[in-house]
């Protein structure tokens, strides 16, 4: 992840699925954890985005 954020990436999303968490990464900004999200957005960086990760947890079950 440091080297998408050496390249300028504006948002990153790290799934961790045993867990289950998701690290995301902002260019001014420590990561931040969060614990079994059911979904992610894009925020300012993808408008509209929204991903269901809901089968992803399922999988890695």
């Amino acid at each position: 992840m440091a080297e998408y954020r050496a390249c300028g990436v504006r948002l990153g999303w790290l799934l961790l699925p045993d867990g289950p968490q998701v690290h995301v990464y902002r260019p001014t900004s420590p990561p931040v954890v969060i614990d079994a999200p059911e979904h992610m957005d894009g925020g300012d960086v993808l408008p509209g985005f929204r991903l269901d990760l809901r089968p992803i947890w399922a999988s890695a079950l």
